[in-house]
């Protein structure tokens, strides 16, 4: 399976540049790829305060997102701000190119930067299975939390974190990816934005595409706005996982949540 990873800057609070920016990309790409990585709230950058660009599922976000699949014949992933009964979502979505969507909302909310005072955070999981692939897809500080990114027998083939990550901590970053494949027997893909948004906070990017053993397939320069394309392999994941089976030796939990979900 081909995945192509557009690491771009984002238009603070502006939909419509965002829009335009992410279709003239995926026009390059027809034929060329299967799934797009897009970052996190990628119509609107990190604007936790803004509940005004929230949309509903039937909003012009989703709409397009669907008419892309269908056009360039490719999968997208990313999250963006979403409103559902009166309450507010960082809502990852994953469409397939016949306009099939599912979503799923970012569990761990950045209260550090003040998003649980006004997101709700979710309490599932987004799986799907596409092109033979099983693809799990987590938001941002979803990676710090090791259980919740957990891939118990082998449930997921890919992890990708669609993320807003502060150049600050990128060393933190590009630890937690690499702790993620390893300790997941997975490929993971996260997919930072760059630049500097409207809260003066700077993204220098490092997304990467990682192996099962957390070795780079494909990264990029700091604050470098590219797009790159990377091929991933069923048959030597499977292979590893049969002569290293560490997932077996996995411990047992139940998931509960420190905080109660708003």
């Amino acid at each position: 399976m081909k995945v192509s990873l557009i690491q771009t800057n984002i238009f603070w609070a502006d939909k419509k540049a965002n829009l335009i920016n992410i279709e003239k990309e995926l026009e390059t790409l027809t034929g060329k790829t299967d799934l797009v990585v897009l970052p996190e709230m990628f119509t609107t950058g990190f604007c936790i305060d803004q509940l005004e660009l929230a949309e509903p599922m039937d909003g012009e976000t989703v709409l397009t997102l669907i008419r892309w699949a269908k056009e360039y014949n490719l999968a997208i992933t990313g999250s963006f701000i979403a409103c559902e009964n009166e309450k507010i979502y960082n809502r990852a979505f994953f469409v397939k190119p016949d306009g099939e969507i599912h979503t799923a909302d970012k569990r761990h909310l950045f209260s550090m930067g003040g998003e649980d005072k006004f997101f709700s955070s979710g309490d599932k999981r987004l799986i799907i299975n596409y092109n033979s692939f099983n693809i799990c897809i987590l938001v941002c500080y979803d990676v710090r939390f090791p259980v919740w990114s957990r891939n118990v027998n082998n449930e997921y083939d890919l992890l990708v974190y669609t993320a807003s990550f502060p150049h600050a901590r990128m060393d933190a970053w590009d630890a937690l990816l690499r702790a993620r494949a390893i300790e997941n027997q997975a490929y993971v893909c996260g997919l930072n934005r760059v630049g500097v948004d409207g809260a003066d906070i700077s993204y220098s990017g490092h997304s990467v595409m990682l192996d099962f053993k957390g070795k780079e397939m494909a990264g990029f320069s700091e604050y470098e706005e590219s797009v790159k394309t990377v091929e991933i392999h069923k048959e030597p994941l499977e292979k590893f996982r049969e002569k290293y089976a560490f997932w077996k030796d996995a411990d047992r939990f139940e998931i509960k949540q420190n905080r109660e979900l708003r």
